[in-house]
């Protein structure tokens, strides 16, 4: 187990593995860090690399918050201007009731989750609220189907070259847009396009590993913290090897 993901630090540990060895790995599946792509080309030298998929959908689902958020903050904005208003004329304010019983500013913020998932999976007050979000803000429904849009990529490209094609579509709807936090994915998306696309070929992903890691920080927590390393490195193996 390595400290960290600096390059200079890791890859001389992993170099002790015999070259013949690390030959053989064909393919390592990794986040967006630039660090780890740098020790994977630096140890395993015919592997081949794959940004994985769900960090990149990550990515575009942080550019959709950030609409959202913004949004929000405005609303919040309005409603502290109303309510000063409101009190220098001696009166109480009321915001504005949708039919689902929220306010402009808990409509953004309960949104939140809805806006991961397609349509298929929302549950049926998640449908009401959409219809009401997307009705009174038209660019978050367009940020969202960008999002969606970037979603088939991954779910309906049977191969490398029919994925660069949607990225390419993509591309110029984001253009068309012109949402600044989606141009920014878009554009660090496109300085990654070859190991993004790297995914079609084997479809792998490190979602296993997450999944292991996920639960060893869990261990962590429950345990309250490590202060003896080596008793806490034994408990793992003995829970998990």
């Amino acid at each position: 187990m390595c400290e960290g993901i600096q390059a200079a630090e890791i890859a001389p540990v992993l170099s002790q593995i015999p070259l013949e060895k690390r030959a053989k790995v064909l393919e390592v599946t990794l986040d967006m860090s630039d660090s780890m792509e740098a020790i994977v080309k630096r140890t395993f030298p015919k592997a081949r690399i794959v940004t994985d998929r769900f960090h990149v959908q990550q990515l575009i689902s942080e550019a959709l918050q950030e609409v959202r958020i913004a949004f929000r903050w405005e609303a919040i904005k309005e409603e502290n201007k109303k309510i000063r208003q409101a009190r220098e004329e001696g009166k109480t304010y009321r915001p504005y009731v949708y039919k689902n019983g929220d306010t402009k500013k808990q409509l953004l913020a309960r949104s939140r989750y809805l806006l991961f998932k397609t349509q298929s999976h929302w549950h049926s007050q998640q449908q009401e609220r959409a219809k009401i979000l997307f009705a009174a803000f038209p660019k978050i429904k367009a940020a969202y189907d960008l999002s969606m849009m970037f979603r088939s990529c991954y779910e309906h490209s049977p191969n490398v070259t029919e994925a660069k094609e949607q990225l390419t579509k993509w591309y110029e709807k984001v253009k068309e847009k012109g949402f600044d936090s989606f141009i920014a994915a878009a554009e660090s998306i496109r300085w990654r396009e070859t190991t993004i696309l790297n995914y079609f070929i084997d479809r792998s992903t490190n979602a296993s590993a997450e999944s292991f890691n996920a639960k060893l920080k869990s261990f962590r927590s429950v345990v309250r913290g490590v202060r003896d390393r080596v008793f806490h490195l034994f408990r793992v193996a003995k829970l998990y090897a």
